[in-house]
């Protein structure tokens, strides 16, 4: 089975300690009960009911949620007539919703040098008939990784958003990202005109950065939604833009591009986090970020942009050459 790749710098700067990285997995075929079990199993933990729709696991990593997709339910309720009694209508579908909604497993923030641990869980999982992207026509299931970032400052902040820029086509394919994902309103890829703004700032303030996040970008709906981390460093900024119940700060990004492909037999979670690792490369290699983003700005053409699919090609070359 894959190991989980070491990005270029593995403490945070201010603590010293190992940067930890928050994982969600998005599947179906399971009931929230029997997905909690699973996780105990795999880590040891001690699962328990907070609702029909909220289970935990406590463990000695931290405490799993395991959840049904809440809001799914609401708008399938909605479809479908149901009274106004939704907590004991859920209860009463919790068994029938393993084949049409959605559950989510959220790890809490592990330890980059203890991400093995995730093995077991999508093993355990996918032995009891969970089935991930390729299974859901509406669902459009999804890896969500939640990593912390090595310094809050500016720099480095700027310095991964590029990285992520300039590589977000390249990582569509590298990810091999479904068709239904693509065509959904989740994972939005930065615009062109975005992209090229963001390439050339030189030395932003963190408030020039949330601004002009938050001008092109007013959603949390992003392949790289930069939202948490902004609310973290800025909360009173974001939240005069977008008021939403569901964002939460945390001092990550919020990386939401890779499928979930967790009934696949060969498949694990380091597959798409060591995709997501070119990213941390790349942002820790300034000389090459800079003559990146320059080939980009060059690329790009008044009206036309910048060929997508030329620049995937020339991105796949350039990395071999410089980041292998």
């Amino acid at each position: 089975m894959q190991t989980f790749e070491q990005p270029p710098q593995q403490q945070n700067a201010e603590s010293g300690a190992t940067r930890q990285v928050g994982f969600e997995l998005e599947f179906s075929a399971l009931d929230v009960a029997s997905a909690a079990e699973c996780v105990a199993r795999a880590v040891s933990g001690s699962p328990f009911a907070k609702s029909p729709a909220n289970w935990q696991v406590d463990a000695s990593l931290g405490s799993f949620k395991v959840e049904i997709d809440w809001d799914f339910l609401q708008r399938l309720a909605e479809e479908r007539g149901a009274q106004a009694n939704k907590e004991a209508w859920l209860d009463s579908l919790s068994n029938a919703a393993a084949l049409v909604v959605p559950v989510e497993v959220i790890c809490p923030p592990i330890a980059l040098d203890e991400l093995d641990v995730l093995n077991d869980i999508v093993e355990a999982l996918r032995g009891a008939g969970a089935l991930g992207t390729d299974e859901s026509m509406i669902a459009a299931y999804g890896t969500h990784i939640n990593p912390e970032l090595p310094n809050l400052d500016a720099a480095t902040v700027l310095a991964y958003m590029q990285s992520f820029a300039l590589l977000q086509w390249w990582l569509v394919e590298q990810h091999h990202v479904n068709t239904t994902r693509k065509l959904s309103p989740y994972i939005d890829l930065y615009s062109e005109s975005y992209v090229c703004k963001l390439l050339q700032m030189d030395s932003p303030t963190l408030a020039t950065l949330i601004d002009d996040y938050l001008e092109f970008n007013p959603s949390r709906n992003r392949a790289l939604d930069m939202l948490p981390l902004f609310c973290e460093l800025d909360a009173e900024r974001v939240k005069k833009v977008i008021d939403d119940k569901k964002l939460k700060a945390r001092p990550t990004l919020h990386y939401r591009l890779p499928n979930c492909r967790i009934d696949v037999a060969d498949w694990s979670l380091a597959d798409e986090w060591n995709t997501y690792c070119v990213i941390e490369r790349l942002a820790n290699r300034p000389k090459a970020l800079q003559e990146l983003a320059g080939k980009f700005l060059a690329a790009h053409r008044p009206m036309l942009g910048v060929a997508r699919k030329d620049w995937i090609e020339y991105v796949s070359k350039w990395l071999k050459e410089n980041l292998a």
